[in-house]
């Protein structure tokens, strides 16, 4: 692809190449992975070498001073971005060629419960509400909302107490018991409730449609499909708060999480901001790390078996929910919506109702929800494998 002593990275179909010696002129290429337009927002007189959204190239040799993070104004000081030297001969963004599972008849069914109009009631509930910053009464209505439907599709829910930065807030952890014997894992979907209006302050308008009512009705719609089957492990879906001033209620999760609990997870699968159609075709990036790569793998194969939806990958974590997992071993996996840093609508009150497509939501869903029943494994069928007979690369119970 390169000629000997080029640096290349790739980032989807692109590719930057940086030729022998380049360093030592005045061009000096660096990886930036940013949310939303952060990066180039804070830095515009930055060039951008090649643009693939949440990761680019840049030079950095116009800096005035380092930037190897981007901090937010609240909170412990979470970081926007993140700016690291350009790696060499490495791929940051792949799209990979699935090869899709034989449709199974109860995985398709499972597919057509998913209801859009489901999905649309929570987002306007969600929506609806002011503000659902971590320390507000509107996030504490959400978490009340959120609750109560938890409940009726047959959840037991807890509702821990956390510290966000200087106030609190909370973490809604609703549990659905597998019915398999002997012993059993746990398969976590999750997502942030809260939102954040970030040059406003904690009280300012701030709808969160895309982030993260998107993630948080998703999250959602699975749990309510996923009740209506039996399945051999357990199920539990938790709207994380906090995310926002700095991943405080995932951290504060996985701290807690006793060694016996963490061996049992057997995949995290986290929803952020799957509502925002910022492609001509339908896209969704897949991020975790390799310890993940069993997760991504699969949910590239049920895109591909049940979807339309273009898929790219990505083993460089960055900024949610699914990295405190990650950093403790614990296989992750972000789904979040192609091209996402083409919305520059979140984390302001322009992010409304009306950025979000549900159709676009839906395709991300119905490859989740695929995904997550091989993961869970149907009881009928007392074993979870692919069509040629191998079993799914999990982290077993």
């Amino acid at each position: 692809m390169t000629g000997s002593g080029v640096t290349w990275v790739r980032l989807g179909d692109q590719v930057f190449e940086s030729p022998p010696g380049a360093g030592e002129r005045t061009t000096r290429p660096g990886l930036v992975t940013q949310v939303g337009r952060s990066f180039q927002a804070a830095h515009p007189q930055v060039p951008v070498l090649l643009d693939h959204g949440r990761h680019l190239v840049v030079d950095l040799s116009v800096l005035d001073e380092p930037a190897s993070a981007g901090a937010r104004a609240e909170g412990d000081g979470h970081a926007d971005w993140r700016v690291e030297p350009l790696p060499s001969g490495t791929v940051v963004v792949d799209r990979p060629r699935p090869v899709p599972w034989d449709v199974d008849d109860d995985t398709t069914a499972l597919v057509s419960d998913l209801s859009p109009e489901s999905f649309d009631e929570t987002m306007r509930v969600l929506t609806g509400l002011p503000t659902r910053h971590s320390w507000s009464a509107g996030f504490r209505e959400a978490a009340d909302w959120v609750s109560a439907r938890l409940v009726a599709a047959g959840f037991s829910v807890t509702r821990p107490a956390i510290t966000v930065g200087s106030g609190s807030s909370a973490n809604v952890i609703a549990d659905r018991p597998g019915t398999g014997t002997g012993d059993r894992g746990v398969v976590l979907v999750t997502a942030h409730l809260d939102s954040i209006n970030l040059a406003g302050g904690p009280s300012a308008t701030a709808p969160g449609a895309d982030d993260n009512g998107s993630g948080s009705a998703g999250a959602l719609e699975l749990a309510r499909v996923l009740a209506g089957r039996p399945w051999r492990h357990d199920l539990r879906v938790i709207l994380f708060g906090g995310e926002e001033e700095g991943l405080f209620g995932s951290r504060q999760y996985v701290a807690a999480l006793p060694p016996g609990e963490r061996s049992r997870i057997r995949g995290v699968l986290n929803l952020d901001m799957v509502g925002s159609l910022n492609t001509a075709a339908p896209t969704v990036l897949l991020e975790g790390a390799a310890l993940s790569s069993g997760l991504i793998d699969d949910l590239a194969a049920a895109a591909a078996t049940y979807t339309g939806l273009a898929v790219e990958t990505s083993l460089h974590p960055f900024a949610s929910d699914h990295v405190p997992f990650l950093d403790a071993g614990i296989p992750a996996v972000l789904t979040i919506e192609g091209a996402d840093s083409a919305n520059g609508n979140i984390h302001s009150e322009r992010d409304v109702l009306s950025t979000v497509t549900t159709a676009l939501s839906m395709q991300i869903l119905q490859m989740n929800v695929a995904a997550l029943a091989h993961w869970l494994e149907p009881l009928a069928t007392g074993q979870n494998s692919r069509a040629d007979g191998s079993s799914v690369p999990l982290r077993t119970a």
